[in-house]
């Protein structure tokens, strides 16, 4: 089962616009081997100075092009597939990456640190194992030690905020960053993929989801409920 929230972006993206793929699952320590081979960049640069390769990634038979970032391959399935529903519609693109920062800091920060340990519990073995010592060396710390209520208020207080964006496109419209039922950006997704990441790592019956899905009179349940059409690992 897909956890990943920056897979799932792609995912969703490529569901949405009703776009065939295949899905291919990789190993974390084999991710550099699978980018190199296909010709894809690396997303960054170590501290070392070193490559540094990351997923999503789609490789295009089409276009027989690579590309890499969960953001930049939205953009790129926008301009490569214009007749297909478009995640950055005209003129929003500035104000959907102002959005990005959002949710990746103030949204996803306490999120990310109140599932990594069961994230990583979840990996097989190998994945397990590259994932704890990365991220434990870049945290200084057991996995298990980040997980904390402070986060939970934390994260009840971001979705809050959203929460507060969302009600000013109106009565009825709050669902979608748009505020028009079944028009979805790039925004929502990134929002639902922090949401379904935590409810397949914590599992849907688990009390950590119940309470992040129930927070705010359960807007945040319903809120994913929308993406549900859009969850098949392969089309």
């Amino acid at each position: 089962m897909p956890w990943s929230p920056n897979t799932w972006k792609t995912r969703y993206v490529l569901n949405y616009k009703g776009l065939k793929y295949k899905t291919e699952w990789v190993e974390y320590p084999d991710i550099a081997g699978v980018c190199q081979k296909l010709g894809a960049p690396p997303t960054e640069k170590k501290p070392d100075g070193q490559p540094h390769y990351t997923l999503p990634m789609i490789y295009d038979p089409t276009t027989k092009k690579a590309v890499v970032d969960s953001w930049d391959i939205a953009r790129y399935l926008d301009d490569a597939y214009p007749d297909t529903p478009r995640v950055f519609p005209a003129g929003t693109v500035a104000l959907q990456a102002a959005f990005h920062d959002f949710v990746w800091g103030t949204l996803g920060e306490p999120v990310f640190m109140n599932v990594i340990a069961r994230t990583c519990a979840s990996l097989p073995p190998r994945s397990e194992e590259y994932f704890r010592a990365t991220r434990e060396a870049a945290f200084g710390a057991k996995l298990e030690a980040l997980a904390t209520e402070a986060r939970w208020v934390q994260t009840e207080a971001a979705f809050g905020t959203l929460k507060g964006y969302l009600e000013k496109n109106g009565e009825g419209k709050e669902m979608l960053i748009a505020g028009e039922p079944g028009k979805i950006t790039y925004s929502d997704i990134q929002v639902a993929a922090i949401l379904v990441w935590a409810r397949i790592v914590h599992g849907v019956d688990s009390a950590e989801w119940k309470r992040l899905a129930s927070m705010h009179e359960g807007k945040w349940g319903r809120f994913l409920e929308q993406f549900s059409k859009y969850e098949a690992a392969d089309t």
